[in-house]
């Protein structure tokens, strides 16, 4: 069937389709819009893990989320496609995984790594093996994009986009990043990882095409973080927690501080959303959650801010969502990866109807 027949032919107002893609869509991937890429990825975790998992435990909910989002109603006729991670990703994160933890543990024990050539070897082999991984992130998502797709990242840990962002910068001369998370992730080789999920915020500055990072949420962070931020010459535009809170408590609406963080970004945009950057209850297996944060409702609401400001996004990734005992915190991604979708094909003049609105 055409792409329109299957359109006039699905019930949206079912259950998705258990046989078919993410959210249920019927859709190949030739005929869908936008492309998710898994990266079943968390190799140097450093407290909490699960974040390998989390890619899956998206997909599984994504088959519960209702097709008619109030903001982007027929966004689903575009279509979505899940990717197929190659399956020594997972199977790599899990051996480089449990290599990286004497390494992590030695630290954390105060012992100098130098002394123990074996740990120095080991952390070699998982640098490599990290740079292997965003070598051949991006060279998926370039293939995706030269068949003129829309591609956004599902991690995984939050190391996993590096790959992600050297595509598009081989795509765009100058673009920034909105960056929602309760970390800086400026640190530099984090525990001796040069690619750690720390350390992306940092190793994304050694790209020249990215020309600016937006902070939004940041409430955890260490001296080395800030100098980084304090050297930067404007290049990093920091809103904590607290000073966004601040700023509320003395009567400044969250529409003003949208479009403040928005004003502070370049007219291309990727989006690089770490799920630890909402409040602790969304998703609380998430690895290294931090009281505080902003609600789903605000990270929506300045997304959509964005896609409307004329500024065009480029894509996003959303990462760090790790499943617990129940479906709540892939329930959570799942819902969040719908909207970033909506947001992603607005922004680029796709059409994904009107708002739907009721009567108050």
């Amino acid at each position: 069937m055409t792409k329109q027949q299957i359109i006039d032919t699905f019930d949206p107002s079912q259950p998705g389709l258990a046989d078919a893609t993410i959210f249920g869509l019927p859709f190949s991937s030739e005929q869908s819009e936008i492309i998710i890429i898994p990266v079943p990825w968390e190799v140097t975790v450093s407290y909490g893990s699960g974040a390998s998992d989390g890619p899956e435990a998206v997909l599984d909910a994504s088959f519960q989320v209702d097709l008619n989002h109030q903001d982007f109603p027929e966004l689903w006729k575009l279509g979505m496609y899940y990717d197929e991670a190659p399956e020594h990703w997972k199977i790599n994160s899990n051996s480089y995984k449990a290599l990286a933890q004497p390494i992590i543990q030695a630290l954390e024990n105060g012992e100098d790594l130098n002394n123990h050539p074996s740990l120095m070897d080991d952390l070699a082999k998982i640098n490599k093996a990290c740079r292997d991984l965003h070598s051949e992130v991006k060279e998926k998502v370039l293939f995706w994009m030269k068949q003129g797709k829309k591609v956004a990242l599902l991690g995984g840990d939050h190391s996993t986009p590096l790959g992600y962002y050297e595509a598009l910068a081989s795509i765009h001369d100058d673009f920034g990043i909105l960056h929602l998370d309760a970390h800086m992730d400026l640190r530099i080789a984090y525990e001796g990882f040069t690619y750690s999920h720390a350390s992306i915020m940092y190793n994304a500055l050694q790209i020249p095409q990215i020309s600016k990072i937006v902070q939004v949420g940041i409430r955890d962070f260490c001296e080395q973080e800030v100098t980084v931020v304090q050297q930067s010459e404007g290049r990093v535009l920091v809103n904590t927690d607290s000073d966004l809170k601040t700023e509320t408590f003395e009567g400044k609406t969250w529409a003003e501080q949208c479009d403040a963080i928005i004003a502070g970004l370049p007219q291309k945009i990727a989006i690089s959303f770490d799920i630890d950057g909402m409040y602790p209850w969304y998703c609380p297996n998430t690895g290294t959650p931090v009281p505080g944060g902003f609600s789903f409702e605000q990270a929506a609401y300045l997304f959509n801010k964005l896609a409307a400001s004329g500024k065009d996004i480029i894509g996003f990734d959303l990462v760090e969502v790790a499943p617990g005992e129940t479906d709540w915190d892939g329930n959570v991604g799942a819902r969040m990866l719908f909207h970033m979708c909506g947001v992603l094909a607005k922004s680029n003049g796709l059409h994904v109807g009107e708002t739907i609105r009721f009567n108050r």
